[in-house]
């Protein structure tokens, strides 16, 4: 774990740019999706983990009503990028297609998500309770090579590079180092601990194919309503808890450092970098300026204080007016605020540079 919305808490993703083979319509595009819970829509019902969301009253607004897996009261975040493209919502996870057996590779031109909640840029982030994001590089790895022995490796290394590559997560990094020993390292040293995997992570996409990166930077995690629980217990106040929100800002700041340059390093590499931490904070400040929030500080379903004490259950509290919360639990998004930060995304200035997702997605 959030215009404006934000992939609040935590997030990564990739948008493969090109036209479906039903229809050659290039306003349709191929949509791949990696990272956390907030682009996970359903990959870890296919786990053995404590990280599910596939029970009420997750789902409470999605078609039908029905929990899927997705951490949100309805579409989450790689949803709502993916609609942006003109898509109906994120393609089908990894894992369930990998049910279908000889309809694995039929499926693949709709496109794959390969997001796993608890997923961090460090194998160890809840090590064996979601699928790593190294891991999930090796699954699109399969995907290449399948698409490769579909459609032959001219086209498929045309598609790819063509194609877009969303990247949103280390918000779990961040959670775990001040949840665990790693607390331990002195900051600077997590952060370049970060950077080192983000880069092995970017380098890895980039020599499957990839060229265009699409950023998204990780938001002010010390402003979840499991965050402010922590400060209320410190001080005894409703306030963001600054030692997280210092942490990620820095790692923020270290990272469009990278991104210059790798973008150098590497031919042809081309990225949008997307600023969730001011959209957020913007968000918080100034609630009234962004759709119609009441509530910036508490989540929309738990228990206890900030309804952050307890688990989004089918027993916890749950509020009505969903579109007027920040935040759909104690981390994530509500769908509200994944549609408008896919909006500020897309359509930037704002909080993107040097260009915005659908600047990218043309050059």
């Amino acid at each position: 774990m959030a215009t404006i919305a934000i992939p609040l808490c935590m997030s990564l993703l990739i948008i493969c740019a090109t036209s479906t083979p039903q229809t050659d319509d290039p306003t349709k595009k191929l949509v791949f999706v990696l990272g956390d819970s907030t682009a996970d829509v359903g990959t870890n019902n296919y786990i053995s983990t404590p990280l599910k969301a596939n029970f009420p009253h997750n789902g409470v607004d999605f078609p039908g009503s029905q929990p899927t897996g997705r951490f949100s009261n309805g579409f989450n975040s790689a949803d709502e990028l993916a609609k942006s493209f003109e898509l109906m919502m994120s393609p089908p996870p990894f894992l369930y297609l990998l049910t279908l057996g000889s309809g694995f590779r039929q499926q693949l031109c709709k496109g794959v998500n390969f997001a796993s909640g608890g997923a961090g840029l460090l194998d160890t982030t809840n090590v064996n309770n979601t699928v790593p994001l190294s891991e999930q590089i090796n699954q699109f790895a399969t995907v290449r090579s399948n698409l490769s022995a579909t459609i032959g490796e001219p086209a498929t290394e045309a598609k790819l590079n063509k194609s877009l590559f969303f990247i949103s997560i280390g918000s779990n990094d961040i959670f775990l180092y001040f949840n665990t020993s790693d607390a331990k390292t002195p900051p600077n040293t997590f952060i370049t601990m970060m950077l080192s995997a983000y880069s092995q992570h970017i380098k890895a996409l980039y020599g499957i194919g990839a060229r265009k990166f699409g950023i998204i930077g990780v938001p002010p995690v010390g402003c979840c309503p499991f965050s402010r629980l922590i400060q209320m217990n410190l001080t005894g106040t409703n306030g963001c808890f600054p030692p997280m929100n210092d942490l990620a800002w820095a790692f923020y700041l270290a990272l469009d450092g990278l991104l210059l340059n790798i973008s150098s390093e590497l031919p042809g590499m081309k990225y949008s970098l997307g600023n969730t931490f001011n959209m957020t904070m913007d968000v918080i400040n100034t609630p009234r300026n962004y759709s119609l929030f009441r509530s910036v500080d508490a989540a929309c379903c738990g228990s206890g204080v900030l309804n952050a004490e307890g688990p989004c259950n089918e027993t916890a509290t749950l509020c009505s007016d969903r579109d007027a919360y920040l935040f759909w639990d104690m981390f994530h998004p509500t769908q509200e605020a994944s549609f408008l930060a896919a909006q500020a995304l897309f359509f930037g200035p704002t909080y993107v540079s040097p260009i915005s997702f659908s600047q990218l997605a043309k050059e």
